[in-house]
């Protein structure tokens, strides 16, 4: 087994197992329209068929490097401590997560658990994850792809963040948000610090 190898197979048990915990979500009360949903599905899609998609299509891509051996395995584990992140975001926020963007029933702002160090610490975990395996697997192919998977969930937290702060009041959001970074744990701390 190589390190891209072992990525794989950490992606494709986060599918399975992130996909089967869906039944666990709340009810939805609320959610945005089809259309903002769009602007991040459709990067995020992309990119993640670019990144994972069909082996066919990686004969033609451009290999930057090659890790197999104890870097390769490093940029694996930290693939897979990215993954474990998400995993205590998601089963801290219990019924209250969802795949889209959405309100849940008796929803209110999170800000314990790993909700304390970054706003949205599932995707902070899956872009620490996106980023470990293009290292592993270092191809223009899966450059492009983990790129705009990265868009994607950028534009997602974006519409999250406007959703959260008309659903859940501006004044609650927004105190929290002073408080914690969006997506780079410590980002505040760091630049008080700087200043």
């Amino acid at each position: 087994m190589t390190p891209q190898d072992a990525t794989e197979y950490v992606w494709l048990a986060w599918l399975l197992s992130w996909f089967a915990a869906a039944v666990w979500s709340g009810r939805t009360v609320k959610r945005p329209s089809l259309r903002r949903e769009l602007w991040y599905r459709l990067p995020t899609i992309t990119g993640a068929l670019l990144m994972f998609g069909t082996r066919g299509i990686r004969r033609y891509d451009i290999r930057f490097w090659e890790l197999n051996g104890g870097l390769g395995w490093l940029f694996a584990g930290m693939t897979a401590a990215g993954i474990l992140f998400m995993w205590w975001a998601r089963l801290h926020l219990g019924r209250f997560w969802s795949s889209s963007v959405t309100r849940k029933a008796d929803h209110r702002v999170i800000d314990t658990g790993p909700y304390a160090f970054v706003r949205h610490p599932i995707y902070t975990g899956i872009i620490f994850a996106i980023s470990a395996t293009v290292c592993v697997r270092a191809t223009a192919e899966t450059l492009l792809g983990a790129a705009l998977v990265a868009t994607g969930i950028f534009v997602k937290a974006k519409i999250e963040e406007a959703f959260l702060r008309e659903q859940l009041g501006r004044e609650a959001y927004d105190t929290y948000a002073r408080r914690v970074p969006m997506l780079v744990p410590f980002a505040r701390v760091m630049s008080k610090d700087a200043g």
